[in-house]
């Protein structure tokens, strides 16, 4: 199997005779028998600390689940500072959630129904391995936007009944947050764990339109002339 790794500004081509692994399982065999200078990172082997991402013929997936084929290219994920190889510099995460304050600061402990809980449970599933953002174009254009992963988080906690403090949580995300998203839905198949960030803010758009915040993408300012009549 021919597998080609971009290495900076470098595309490296290994021949391995390896069949049905996965890519880490490849990596692995590429660093310990072919090339020991190959950098890049992985944790649990098991999908769930998303530390693995990656992008296999331009698009996102995770090392221990991918299971490549011959020719593949791999690059590190997109909209992040390159380390080394398929390292990247993983800061966005803190940065991101905390412009959202995408975390619980006010909660009440109280007992909720199971059906409450089934409204958070799969954005409550987000491993932070940060496809979507490496999926997500408005970066190119705003690199301050605060972008998907962040974003299902607040809809996660915002969304939560035993959440008293969603006001504040709600106003950090009006700029650079959810009017920024251009709602193309790149960030939905990159996710491996099944969730849209796309419907998560949407939903964020229409609760923060109940709370009294503006919806700049509407434009009342032109007027428009429909048969004679001005509007």
């Amino acid at each position: 199997m021919e597998i080609i790794i971009q290495r900076g500004e470098v595309p490296q081509t290994y021949n391995v005779e390896l069949e049905n692994v996965t890519l880490l399982t490849l990596l692995n065999h590429i660093k310990t028998k072919i090339d020991p200078t190959l950098t890049y990172s992985h944790g649990c082997r098991s999908a769930v600390c998303g530390s693995c991402a990656v992008r296999v013929n331009g698009r996102e997936q995770l090392m221990c689940e991918y299971k490549p084929s011959d020719g593949d290219v791999v690059e590190p994920i997109r909209n992040a500072r390159v380390i080394r190889d398929l390292v990247v510099d993983g800061s966005m995460v803190e940065r991101f959630n905390r412009a959202g304050e995408a975390w619980s600061e006010k909660n009440s402990n109280e007992r909720v129904s199971a059906e409450a809980m089934e409204r958070i449970e799969t954005q409550s599933d987000c491993i932070l391995c940060a496809s979507c953002f490496s999926a997500c174009p408005v970066y190119t254009a705003n690199p301050d936007f605060i972008g998907p992963f962040a974003l299902t988080r607040v809809w996660r906690y915002v969304n939560d009944p035993r959440e008293s403090g969603i006001e504040s949580k709600m106003a950090a995300v009006q700029s650079n947050g959810i009017w920024d998203c251009t709602l193309c839905g790149a960030c939905v198949p990159v996710c491996p764990q099944g969730i849209a960030p796309k419907q998560d803010i949407t939903m964020l758009r229409t609760k923060s339109v109940m709370m009294g915040y503006p919806d700049p993408t509407m434009n009342f300012g032109g007027g428009f002339d429909l048969g004679g009549w001005d509007f």
